[in-house]
């Protein structure tokens, strides 16, 4: 299957300055659990944004860069959409493969994807990039969602969303 795994505030924003908008330790958890011994595929901002620019342990990384001349040590480099899609369709023959970010590699994958495992934080992190507001898509269903939980100060939800209208790689 092909996962997207994210947290967005309230207004569907998802990060600023290459970085996430709340610290949220319950959710960081649920993402090192979820991934850990999967495929994680990024754009190249997301792998630089990770401590010292390094890949995450005991995951394999496909990482998107549209210059030729990036290419990253312990990841999978692919240098165009059609090269990520095929990477990713791969792997998913015979595991999850989970995207991770940024929000344009995100909103490319929404029609690919078998589900979202979003963590809904209720309130506004004053965001410069957002994510596909998946309650106004007729495509995705929300299947599960979580009592409301206080994760470092902040109410999150953590929510399943199901593609009903999934597109073949």
């Amino acid at each position: 299957m092909i996962i997207s795994i994210l947290s967005a505030d309230k207004k569907w924003g998802i990060g600023k300055r290459n970085g996430l908008l709340f610290s949220l330790p319950l959710d960081m958890k649920f993402f090192r659990t979820t991934t850990l011994n999967h495929v994680v595929a990024m754009g190249e901002n997301t792998l630089l944004s990770f401590p010292n620019s390094k890949p995450l342990k005991n995951r394999t990384h496909i990482v998107l860069s549209q210059d030729v001349t990036h290419n990253y040590e312990g990841v999978i480099n692919v240098h165009t959409f059609e090269d990520f899609l095929a990477k990713i369709k791969e792997y998913s023959l015979n595991e999850d493969v989970y995207i991770i970010g940024g929000a344009s590699i995100y909103n490319q994958m929404i029609p690919y994807v078998d589900m979202v495992y979003l963590t809904k934080v209720d309130e506004d992190g004053g965001a410069e990039v957002f994510f596909h507001n998946l309650d106004e898509d007729n495509n995705f269903e929300c299947v599960k969602e979580s009592e409301v939980i206080v994760d470092n100060g902040h109410n999150i939800c953590f929510t399943t969303y199901v593609n009903k209208n999934k597109k073949e790689i």
